[in-house]
């Protein structure tokens, strides 16, 4: 529990290689492979295409990208259909904006089970606040651990903030510089 991941939960854009912000305004996913490119590289394919007068297309697998909603969903849903876990998590994002808790719940579930610490984050997040679950702090813990030994430096933080609450003052430090040291 307390290893120094090598980088955080979010990676490396799979283009440059530079590790992804932490900042997620600052990276887009593609709905066609479920892969996230950082702004950047997103920025230098979309100016290339417009010299080359090109189609639009996803900078990673090529595939053309969407122009509508209805195509957007389309190939999130194709993604959600291949157990992808990005793509689960995402449209349970999706669904808890809405307040469709239950269909968040069980997309976040799907989506941990598949090993995605986001979803872990964000089930600890719903059990925390009781939200479509009733609350319980075992759950809340395990899965802040599992988003923690992922690399989600907020649930190190928060791991760190129930430790202290607790009067467990060094493990708390720890998470803290554990969470410190990714970027939070």
């Amino acid at each position: 529990l307390f290893k120094q991941p090598e980088s955080t939960h979010i990676g490396d854009c799979p283009i440059c290689c530079l590790p992804l912000s932490l900042d997620l305004t600052k990276s887009t996913m593609m709905t066609c492979c479920s892969k996230i490119i950082c702004h950047g590289c997103d920025h230098a394919n979309n100016s290339r295409e417009a010299e080359e007068r090109l189609k639009h297309s996803c900078l990673f697998c090529r595939e053309s990208l969407p122009t509508t909603k209805e195509e957007h969903d389309k190939q999130a849903m194709k993604r959600i259909e291949a157990n992808d876990p990005l793509a689960m998590c995402a449209e349970g994002v999706q669904q808890f904006k809405k307040g469709d808790y239950s269909s968040a719940f069980q997309y976040f579930t799907k989506a941990a089970e598949l090993g995605d610490v986001e979803a872990h984050y964000r089930l600890a997040g719903m059990y925390e606040h009781g939200e479509g679950v009733e609350k319980d702090r075992g759950k809340v813990i395990h899965h802040f651990e599992e988003a923690a030994i992922g690399g989600h430096p907020h649930a190190r933080y928060n791991l760190g903030c129930i430790e202290w609450n607790k009067g467990n003052k060094e493990r708390a430090v720890k998470h803290w510089i554990i969470a410190a040291n990714q970027g939070d």
